[in-house]
């Protein structure tokens, strides 16, 4: 990804603040034209400055207030299958390829204490998969969060 400039962290920092907000608002927020704002953002998506254009939504809301991250040790050779079979379990929110003792770190989200008890079962289950451990989530302590990063990002003055 190419250097971020000024403009760019501007604009990005004004998504971070209104995430709705449209061309024309960032445009007028930031003194620029509609086309610079719109050229510029479709640099930045290409680039892969943006990670999703999801809405984030919460698993409470949908009914699956339990959330858990599975530490999940696998044989190595196996991990791209592993992988692929973690893609089809619905209750896996978000997994993550870690370095050190732990391969994967995946996020689960359950109804019930039963539920996350069938969901580790079910992972465990898959070929290659050799041990797992369990930890609820009891609360965000600071949610997912870029614009403390946009700050160090930003060139000296």
């Amino acid at each position: 990804m190419p250097p971020l400039d000024r403009i760019d962290l501007e604009l990005l920092g004004a998504l971070a603040d209104d995430h709705r907000a449209t061309v024309v608002a960032l445009s007028d927020r930031l003194g620029l034209s509609r086309n610079t704002v719109q050229a510029r953002m479709a640099r930045l998506d290409k680039a892969g400055a943006f990670l999703s254009y999801q809405r984030a939504i919460s698993s409470r809301a949908l009914g699956f207030p339990i959330e858990a991250y599975l530490s999940v040790m696998v044989r190595q050779h196996d991990l791209p299958r592993i992988r692929e079979h973690l893609a089809l379990v619905p209750e896996v929110m978000q997994a993550h390829g870690l370095s050190g003792a732990v391969d994967l770190l995946v996020r689960v989200a359950c109804r019930d204490a039963q539920h996350l008890f069938d969901t580790d079962a079910r992972i465990l289950s898959i070929d290659g998969v050799e041990r797992t451990e369990t930890s609820l989530v009891m609360d965000e302590v600071i949610p997912y969060r870029v614009v403390p990063l946009m700050e160090l990002a930003r060139p000296e003055r």
